[in-house]
């Protein structure tokens, strides 16, 4: 593949050809047309640089961004860093932009104001508590008993309750889930296990304390039996 200086040449020499012997026989000895030759022929002055290819980028462009909307984009991402692209985009049109937001884009990119994305945080997983003795710590939890585990139309709830120290585990059936059924599940537990407990865990539902309800101020069975 020729490069610009030996395209530029080759184009000289052409035009010099056609200067002496004349268009017609230039395009024949350079296998080339007329128009070619009539081109290259116009623009030479004298100089091999006369001859090099011009820049086709146009001298005007009506669609690009006008200095008040550079202004803008450049105040926003100023003001807004570490925004994405999306919600830089919602401002600016809150602000009275009007372009799409690939223009948004490119013109980011033109800026050299591509949003740059932070780390994401480290998340350090918490460390597991080790337990010492039985009723350190009990888990609660509840579940509904799967119908095909059950003889008649009754609905199940079974409450399950596991030491985390000895891994023993105590389970009841009720027929409802509520803060009576946990208190009569808490006594049979600690009546079942001779050890005493310290420490209930829960997913903090409304079975075991008001804490996410609407009587978050009252204290559930649970809490007063704790």
């Amino acid at each position: 593949m020729k490069t610009s200086n030996q395209l530029a040449k080759y184009r000289e020499s052409l035009v010099k050809y056609a200067l002496k012997y004349g268009v017609t026989k230039t395009a024949i000895k350079y296998n080339t047309n007329r128009q070619y030759v009539y081109r290259w022929k116009n623009r030479y002055n004298g100089t091999t640089k006369s001859l090099l290819n011009r820049s086709h980028r146009p001298n005007s462009s009506p669609t690009a961004h006008t200095e008040s909307e550079i202004n803008l984009i450049k105040s926003y991402h100023r003001r807004n860093k570490h925004t994405g692209l999306v919600m830089l985009y919602v401002k600016l049109v809150q602000a009275g932009y009007k372009r799409s937001i690939t223009s948004l884009y490119r013109q980011l990119r033109k800026l050299n104001a591509i949003t740059v994305k932070l780390p994401n945080p480290k998340i350090k997983p918490k460390k597991y508590e080790t337990m010492f003795y039985c009723g350190q710590r009990v888990q609660i939890d509840v579940k509904v008993v799967p119908t095909s585990c059950i003889i008649g139309i009754e609905k199940y709830y079974q409450y399950t309750a596991i030491d985390e120290y000895s891994r023993k585990r105590f389970l009841m059936a009720f027929k409802e889930q509520s803060t009576y059924s946990t208190y009569q599940f808490v006594n049979a537990l600690q009546n079942a296990w001779k050890f005493k407990i310290e420490c209930i865990q829960t997913d903090n539902g409304s079975e075991f304390t008001n804490r996410f309800t609407t009587n978050k101020d009252k204290p559930s069975l649970l809490d007063l039996w704790c």
